[in-house]
């Protein structure tokens, strides 16, 4: 009981208006966090007191209604800095989410830096976010995507990384956190041997960022990228950090107001990072939604959310066991909240039905990881995603009602 003794659980919960919803009449049981964790009250009441009270576009507007929100969307930026622990603001992009974090890396460095022969570095785990732009790379420039294996248990190959870095790999983009698996990537090590060749390091924190503060001075990636939606904040924005001087380097993402330094019918000059990368009216709202998405998870505190994390997830894998037929699929030492499961002879979108008339709310399918699917001869699985808001008392309902619809199909 330590984690739930360093702060009011209750409390926390409260914070949440959806939790107190219920759904076929049932209470809300929401393990759906990796697809789009909750939003706190505290984040929609900065989003709705923006639109209600402080509403303007930002830049240029002289009147104060542009020159405060200038002010707020300004320290939004350096908000997520400090959060990343990045050494200027001016390295921190917004962008829709993480899939444009990589978008943008791959149409902006990766195009003009691979060439015919190269190689881009991913592994089985990863995200279609984090495979099919560099898929676009590598088709456009004829080079070689290299995929690192995985084992049995979901955790990463390093011997076989090491053999398919080499002199001609360009990048390597991996992810932090699995989001079908939950296993914890050694990202820390793997770096210095990309750097060892020349090529640069992008980071996936989509899965990390709400479990942990993805550090980029400690990693020393080059690029990384992660979603305000998984951390508590609004859809529709994200950040994609990089290193000052590769984005320096880089060329306009998109063409438009805001981006640009001067502009005439022979030429147009561009503004420096990160106006440069952001083209047109930003979302607003959404990165001062997000700026305090970071603050709340840092109320709570890092390492009361870890865990608390950790003594869910342990009674989690403990209670799951009871099941028949349970499987679990990844099964990594170092793992985040998050359990994939199968149950022999039940597929899975028919336990994410049975489970959501239950109340209970579960991610099924492949998850955006098609290929990670296929690896493990699987057409999906059922997906549990705990964060710091869940009980053990919901992880019961899960697990009983697992139990009923196994001996219903039995």
């Amino acid at each position: 009981m330590q984690a739930e003794a360093t702060f009011d659980i209750e409390k926390i919960r409260q914070d949440f208006p959806i939790l107190s919803t219920q759904p076929h009449g049932k209470p809300l049981v929401y393990m759906d966090n990796g697809a789009s964790a909750q939003k706190p009250k505290q984040v929609i009441d900065a989003i709705s007191n923006f639109y209600a009270y402080g509403y303007a576009n930002i830049h240029r507007g002289v009147h104060s209604l542009s020159q405060d929100a200038t002010e707020a969307h300004d320290s939004a930026r350096k908000r997520v800095a400090q959060f990343l622990n990045a050494p200027n603001a001016d390295e921190v992009i917004f962008v829709k989410g993480a899939t444009e974090g990589f978008n943008l890396v791959a149409s902006c460095y990766a195009m003009q830096h691979v060439e015919k022969g190269d190689n881009i570095v991913i592994s089985e785990m990863e995200h279609h976010a984090n495979i099919v732009p560099w898929q676009f790379v590598t088709e456009a420039k004829e080079a070689e995507l290299r995929v690192v294996p995985i084992d049995d248990h979901g955790i990463l190959d390093e011997k076989k990384y090491e053999g398919l870095v080499d002199e001609r790999t360009k990048i390597v983009s991996l992810t932090l956190v699995s989001n079908a698996l939950g296993t914890i990537n050694p990202i820390k090590r793997l770096i210095p041997i990309a750097h060892a060749v020349g090529a640069k390091f992008m980071v996936d924190a989509a899965q990390a960022a709400p479990h942990m503060k993805p550090d980029v001075q400690h990693l020393d990636c080059d690029f990384l990228t992660f979603s305000g939606h998984k951390t508590y904040g609004p859809t529709g924005i994200g950040v994609l950090w990089g290193r000052q001087e590769l984005l320096d380097s880089m060329p306009p993402y998109q063409g438009g107001g805001d981006m640009i330094s001067h502009v005439t019918f022979e030429k147009t000059t561009y503004k420096e990072a990160p106006e440069r990368f952001e083209a047109g009216t930003p979302h607003i709202a959404g990165a001062i939604g997000l700026a305090v998405a970071l603050d709340y998870m840092e109320s709570i505190g890092f390492d009361a959310i870890q865990r608390r994390e950790k003594e869910l997830l342990e009674y989690a894998n403990k209670r799951l066991v009871e099941v028949p037929g349970m499987q679990i699929i990844g099964t990594a030492p170092k793992k985040a909240c998050v359990i994939s499961f199968k149950v022999e002879g039940i597929h899975p979108h028919d336990i994410g039905t049975f489970l959501d008339e239950a109340g209970v709310a579960v991610r099924t399918g492949h998850h955006c990881a098609e290929p990670l699917m296929k690896r493990f001869n699987l057409p999906g699985t059922t997906r549990a995603s705990l964060c710091f808001y869940n009980t053990k008392e919901e992880i019961d309902v899960l697990v009983n009602t697992l139990i009923r619809i196994q001996k219903f199909f039995a």
